[in-house]
């Protein structure tokens, strides 16, 4: 009864969103919904009028995909906004990312299990090396081994004291690391330090309001500290500080649409971003491979599984086309792996673009395709690649909107009105 009266309060305000509309409307049956994320799909030609990473790519695989179901393009925020990974998934999760922003550090915090709560703010850090005037002089200190990181951040969490103020660092993977200040007033409307280029000096911690302005003193302190720490280190002999983010308030997979969720997932961020909308985050294994061979062994167990594959976007962003496209023919060739499943909804597509061109995560819609062999209507479209999917039966959409075309495929939603 109660129900009824929400759902009928709920329209005589005109306030139902499409959450709402989705927890009414859902239903439980026993079909599997996949989606596999190749980070930074999209891509863009080296040459006006060639052909894109993915396009110049052999995918014998995902072109059948395609062949037998449908295509299209995602864009992952809004028209000309370029992403940042939060909010590129948060929009493949069904979770409307300007509605829900989220905080890098409480993503990388929750990635490799740092408990962020409610007097926390979480820092995404990232080595860097910078010159004797203090230039930055490669933002990513050279990629450094994940073995140097953790010496590192024991040589700061050992030598940092801030009073006043619970101090924790933890190694993520290669050049990044967490921070998380614990402590009375602190606000996370603090701008980043890295000045996305190099030949800059970093960015001083400046507050966006007085209730934040605790935090950037601390943050300062902590630089100042770090960098007496670092200065003899090479190649890594400082940090930049990025994401200063508190845990939002934010529904689960499970709430919203009745999905039992899991990630697999080998680098940190994105398991930070399961576990934030309340997917079980298993151990994947190494490789790809490994990862569909983790999908089978948890078949039973799941109804939604999140996949992500990470090296479609780090060979976008050092700007190798050629590696990019042996990343993507790499992913193309365990298709029939995750095939072998028999899933009844298949979505492949990127959280955003990272062409190889900029050398960064770019505003260009993301190349998208649904297999779901009960329910498809098949285009005309027979290869998988951004200009096909720009004549695609998806046509150009929001990301948010692909999680309710899942569930509708996947015969977990009910007719909506009479």
């Amino acid at each position: 009864m109660l129900h009824g009266m929400l759902q009928r309060g709920r329209r005589a305000n005109n306030t139902m969103d499409m959450h709402d509309l989705i927890r009414e409307l859902r239903e439980a049956n026993k079909t599997k919904i996949v989606l596999l994320v190749a980070d930074g799909l999209g891509g863009l030609p080296i040459e006006p009028g060639g052909k894109t990473e993915l396009e110049t790519a052999r995918t014998p695989n995902l072109d059948a995909l395609a062949t037998e179901g449908t295509v299209g393009l995602s864009t992952p925020v809004a028209p000309g906004i370029t992403p940042g990974s939060g909010p590129g998934h948060l929009g493949l999760f069904g979770f409307d990312p300007l509605r829900y922003q989220i905080g890098r550090g409480v993503l990388e915090a929750l990635g490799i299990g740092v408990e962020v709560g409610p007097k926390d703010v979480a820092i995404r850090g990232n080595f860097c090396t910078i010159d004797g005037d203090g230039k930055v002089t490669d933002r990513r200190a050279g990629r450094i081994p994940t073995e140097t990181c953790e010496k590192l951040v024991a040589k700061l969490r050992a030598g940092v004291k801030i009073e006043g103020v619970e101090t924790l660092v933890e190694p993520v993977r290669e050049y990044r690391l967490v921070i998380r200040f614990r402590g009375e007033g602190l606000g996370d409307d603090v701008c980043d330090t890295d000045p996305l280029s190099t030949g800059l000096h970093t960015l001083e911690p400046k507050a966006g309001e007085p209730g934040s302005e605790k935090t950037a003193k601390v943050a300062s302190e902590f630089l100042r500290q770090a960098k007496e720490i670092l200065k003899d280190e090479r190649p890594a002999n400082f940090l930049m500080m990025r994401g200063f983010a508190r845990f939002p308030n934010i529904a689960t997979m499970e709430d919203v649409y009745g999905l039992k969720s899991v990630a697999i997932a080998v680098y940190p961020m994105y398991r930070g971003l399961a576990r934030l909308v309340g997917m079980t985050v298993v151990e994947p294994g190494k490789t790809l491979g490994d990862q569909f061979e983790v999908a089978k062994a948890n078949w039973d167990k799941y109804d939604f599984f999140f996949i992500h594959y990470k090296y479609t976007d780090s060979t976008g962003e050092d700007g190798n086309f050629a590696k990019k496209v042996e990343m993507i023919e790499a992913l193309d060739a365990e298709i029939p792996k995750l095939r072998a499943l028999n899933p009844d909804v298949l979505m492949v597509t990127g959280d955003h673009s990272t062409p190889s061109r900029m050398r960064s995560h770019s505003f260009h819609p993301v190349p998208t395709l649904l297999w779901a062999p009960a329910t498809t209507r098949p285009d005309l479209v027979t290869t998988f690649g951004e200009r096909p999917c720009s004549q695609g039966g998806l046509g150009q959409f929001l990301a948010k909107d692909l999680m309710p075309l899942a569930m509708a495929h996947a015969g977990r939603l009910q007719k909506f009105g009479a």
